[in-house]
């Protein structure tokens, strides 16, 4: 495991900071006011160690420690896990509240003080428009955290989007260092009105991440690729293939927090969620080029993750475990 990577979101933040905060004040209420809640949790907690920075006294402290491994508890133990059914990413629930409570709560005081004070003229019409664009940016938040299910391609051989968005370079490689020979690099941009969230490409396992620091630049320019922060996840799929890939998530001049809360050994399904990037981004998808592979998306498509096919191999080149409809239990 990267050393950096000691939560799912290693380039910080405003929000985890307020949820690190009150994670702090609800351990307290927790221990001070609920110790038989705290004993029955603690009886039904799973797993040896975390190396989070608090105590782990029910599954809300490792939300942002997840990928540290150790402790967790089943599903059905877990009082929370009905949020991994909501549609809306999990990762991003405590943006949801704080972004849309600032805009539809500023929307409706600005309303208000219309409403109130009479106001007319040009001083109306300011309000009325600053109401708008609040409800405008309060719905767009609510949009941008969505987590729509998804339908999962389940025949052999097949590579899925890694995000949503616009398909806007194709670029073959003559030999990557990770790939271990020629392979094809797609690149995808994320809108802020596309869903955010990555899904993994193929089944396989994660053989190791990496989070390189960088800047912020606007996701269309070239040099976005090369400069921004990201994060890097290589993964390989199963035999016969064992087919290297490499999947890039990094930020943009708005998207700025990524978020991947998988670790070194996991085993995924082809389509199922491992991380997302907060608020334009960029997604970049590494894999090998073989006889037999066909390119089937091209630039300028519009692609859903985990459900827009964009390379496939050989039929019999790989073995697939079929995949379904991504659960709610996949979700966040």
């Amino acid at each position: 495991m990267d050393p950096q990577l000691t939560t799912i979101q290693p380039g910080g933040g405003i929000i985890i900071n307020l949820e690190m905060l009150w994670g702090r004040w609800r351990r307290f209420w927790l221990k001070t006011f609920r110790r038989g809640y705290v004993q029955k949790m603690q009886s039904k907690r799973k797993g040896d160690f975390n190396p989070c920075p608090h105590e782990v006294l029910d599954p809300r402290d490792l939300k942002y420690h997840e990928n540290q491994g150790g402790y967790y508890w089943d599903p059905a133990d877990d009082p929370f896990a009905y949020r991994s059914r909501l549609p809306f990413a999990r990762e991003g629930l405590a943006e949801l509240i704080v972004l849309s409570t600032l805009f539809f709560g500023g929307a409706a005081l600005t309303t208000g003080l219309l409403l109130v004070t009479g106001a007319a003229g040009y001083i109306a019409n300011f309000g009325w428009l600053l109401t708008l664009t609040l409800l405008l940016l309060g719905l767009e938040i609510v949009w941008f955290f969505r987590n729509p299910n998804r339908k999962i391609p389940t025949e052999p051989g097949v590579v899925v989007s890694p995000a949503d968005g616009t398909l806007d370079t194709i670029e073959e490689i003559e030999h990557h260092e990770y790939i271990g020979g020629p392979a094809i690099e797609i690149g995808i941009f994320l809108s802020i009105f596309n869903v955010h969230i990555n899904r993994t490409p193929v089944a396989g396992k994660i053989i190791k991440l990496a989070y390189r620091p960088g800047k912020c630049l606007n996701a269309l320019r070239p040099e976005s690729t090369r400069e921004n922060e990201r994060l890097e996840v290589y993964l390989q799929m199963p035999e016969p293939t064992n087919r290297p890939m490499l999947v890039q998530q990094i930020t943009g001049a708005i998207a700025r927090r990524i978020v991947c809360r998988i670790k070194p050994g996991d085993e995924l399904t082809r389509g199922q969620q491992f991380g997302m990037i907060k608020l334009g981004s960029r997604t970049v998808i590494v894999f090998p080029r073989e006889p037999g592979l066909e390119i089937l998306s091209k630039p300028g498509d519009k692609l859903l993750a985990g459900s827009t096919i964009l390379a496939k191999y050989k039929a019999d080149s790989e073995s697939v475990t079929p995949a379904a409809e991504a659960s709610d239990e996949e979700k966040a």
